[in-house]
């Protein structure tokens, strides 16, 4: 997905540097339980991995993401994929379900008409099953990303972040005020390992900071968040892991 602030996405270094991504989308595909005949909208599909997995139970994906590099990988795999922001979907009542993992909170421009794009595509009684970025989420890496920023002299530095990561109430209420009834929310501490380091993490999902910068001051700032986060994120063999949170949630159409 290519974001309002400056979030580039590159098909083959997620592959190579996010593949953990999907792979945890397991408890999420488990809860969207899509039966065949089904239609569903995977809002967000990324390079189409978990789309495939909605295919092969048998039902009828339809994939969106911003990013056109995205989307290409997504048709690759045989996906119906189309580009479309997420705060300006354009379905009507169509779709039994919509899924989503991990792209919600990069959606932080407009959250409510996210939401609001959702109800409208889903069918009576439809159902609005995701996983996101929670309250918390990545707390550590955010915070030293904004101390690096602000040492080099960005002024309001945490405006710099392109993430959305609300607590389960503020987001509960959200849906509830769109139409939703709310089956399930949980806040999910998730520490997850990250197989080519912090270094690449940041390179992956840290763009929008990085930008408030001139380029040449790049590799000093990266160095510089991954020496802060070094103490707290990174064990003494070398192995690193994010501090995640995820917000995981069912909510039926009223």
């Amino acid at each position: 997905m290519t974001s309002a602030h400056n979030q580039t996405w590159n098909a083959d270094r997620y592959a190579k540097h996010a593949h953990f991504v999907p792979a945890l989308g397991q408890a999420v595909l488990e809860l969207l339980n899509a039966t065949p005949g089904e239609r569903i909208l995977d809002l967000g599909c990324g390079d189409g991995v978990l789309s495939e997995k909605i295919g092969a139970l048998g039902a009828t994906v339809v994939g969106v993401d911003s990013s056109s590099d995205m989307v290409s990988a997504a048709k690759s795999r045989g996906i119906d994929a189309r580009v479309m922001s997420g705060d300006e979907l354009t379905f009507d009542h169509e779709f039994d379900a919509v899924f989503s993992n991990a792209a919600l909170h990069w959606m932080s421009k407009d959250p409510d008409a996210v939401v609001a794009g959702v109800r409208r595509a889903l069918k009576p009684s439809g159902r609005f099953v995701a996983e996101m970025g929670g309250h918390g989420n990545v707390a550590a890496i955010h915070v030293a990303l904004v101390a690096v920023l602000e040492r080099h002299g960005v002024r309001n530095a945490a405006a710099a972040s392109p993430w959305y990561y609300p607590a389960p109430e503020a987001y509960s209420a959200k849906l509830e005020r769109a139409g939703f009834r709310i089956e399930s929310m949980q806040l999910i501490p998730r520490p997850t390992p990250l197989p080519t380091g912090m270094e690449e993490w940041l390179k992956t999902f840290g763009l929008p900071f990085l930008k408030h910068l001139p380029e040449s001051q790049h590799a000093a700032a990266l160095d510089e968040t991954v020496a802060l986060l070094r103490p707290a994120l990174c064990d003494e063999s070398g192995n690193w892991t994010a501090d995640y949170v995820r917000l995981r949630f069912d909510a039926r159409v009223e």
